[in-house]
């Protein structure tokens, strides 16, 4: 399927597909920890031939995105996918966990969260102490359960539609010593910083506290939100701070709507209007323009219709030599590529889900009919980036 589909002819070294505009990251999510899900998704993406893993600073979730990789390329001779890790320098919307204790919900709560949740994160039971009286007419009943932490991914579906405002949020920032020791490994080939390019001062510390470690990096990806007329300002701020230190490519996640790709088509709108603005820019810095934040099955069809799918950045800046030369092979894509993560994760986890409440937890790659059907779903995503050729 992978060869029929032209994904081994069209896969290249990654910074090519951003030049080209054909770039494509899976996101794993900053905060989705569940090891098993992601050592499958790794496995059933890099068949698909992304460019990019983005997943959680953590040793553990690095070691899974590696076997993942390492199982595919077993399948078929592939190039492997940077690996990235996503840190933050403040308090970010991709940094928190959904958090209650339910013991605290009334017994005949109609359990909204867990409805809601498209992590299936929330998981809730009523029980009784009346040991075999039904339900409805046992004297006392509870509801045990609640947020499995590994798989929250901090969307915060949950939290509004909570009737006893139960729901809590639990942010935290990735610690940078950790961070510094997983930069050190050499399966660790990108870092990806999350920041609300508002308090610049919190970026130049993360930053001061990771230089170091950067420089046999292929990548340094910086996400941020849009900030309307003061993004292009932040921006430069922020590359004045790296620049010194950058010995490496370095690109612009432009985070539209975050985790909402799983909506449906009307979630892409800001990732794409956020684009479009940026491309037409001339003073930002220099760097690759990626979308991410509600990007889905929609997102290439507004690039699309808006003249910015692998349509050539002319605007060549002579002026930074260093930035010259990893630039060489001018003009490149005025947009690099598209990260995809809640809408990723959602139809090859449909493949997942349906495998593991018939198997358990389970190595993809046993069961050769949910392989294909989980590699189909993930190339009806990539292959509209890439180009394959898709029967």
């Amino acid at each position: 399927m992978v060869e029929k589909s032209g994904v081994s002819s069209s896969v290249c070294y990654p910074v090519d597909s951003l030049k080209k505009g054909n770039w494509v990251k899976l996101i794993c999510g900053a905060s989705f920890e569940d090891v098993a899900d992601i050592r499958n998704l790794s496995l059933v993406y890099t068949l698909a031939g992304v460019d990019c893993i983005d997943c959680a600073a953590d040793a553990s979730i690095v070691n899974a995105v590696n076997e993942g990789i390492s199982v595919a390329k077993d399948i078929v001779s592939l190039r492997s996918p940077w690996i990235m890790i996503s840190v933050n320098d403040d308090v970010d919307l991709h940094f928190r966990k959904a958090e209650f204790d339910p013991s605290e919900c009334p017994p005949n709560c109609s359990r909204p969260c867990e409805k809601v949740c498209p992590a299936d994160a929330i998981t809730l039971q009523r029980v009784t102490s009346d040991e075999g009286l039904p339900l409805e007419i046992a004297s006392s009943s509870k509801l045990e359960g609640g947020v499995i932490r590994g798989r929250c991914y901090g969307c915060g579906r949950c939290f509004p539609v909570c009737p006893y405002d139960k729901i809590r949020s639990n942010t935290y920032v990735r610690c940078p010593t950790a961070t510094a020791e997983l930069l050190k490994r050499n399966n660790v080939d990108a870092i990806e910083i999350h920041t609300s390019a508002r308090e610049i001062n919190s970026f130049e510390k993360l930053w001061n506290s990771l230089a170091d470690f950067v420089g046999h990096l292929n990548l340094v990806a910086v996400s941020l939100p849009d900030l309307g007329e003061s993004t292009v300002d932040a921006m430069n701020k922020m590359y004045t701070i790296m620049n010194p230190f950058l010995k490496c490519y370095n690109l612009w996640q432009l985070d539209g709507r975050p985790m909402s790709g799983d909506i449906g088509r009307g979630a892409t709108r800001d990732a794409i209007a956020f684009a479009a603005r940026m491309s037409s820019i001339k003073d930002k810095p220099h760097g690759f323009l990626q979308l991410a934040g509600g990007t889905n099955f929609h997102t290439v069809g507004g690039l699309k219709e808006a003249g910015l799918f692998q349509t050539p950045n002319i605007q060549e800046d002579g002026n930074d030599v260093h930035q010259a030369e990893r630039f060489s092979g001018w003009p490149y894509a005025s947009i690099g590529g598209v990260a995809y993560g809640g809408y990723a994760r959602k139809i090859v986890g449909r493949v997942l889900n349906k495998m593991q409440s018939e198997e358990g937890p389970a190595h993809i790659e046993r069961y050769p009919d949910y392989l294909v059907e989980a590699l189909e779903e993930a190339l009806s995503l990539v292959g509209p980036v890439k180009c394959y050729t898709l029967s």
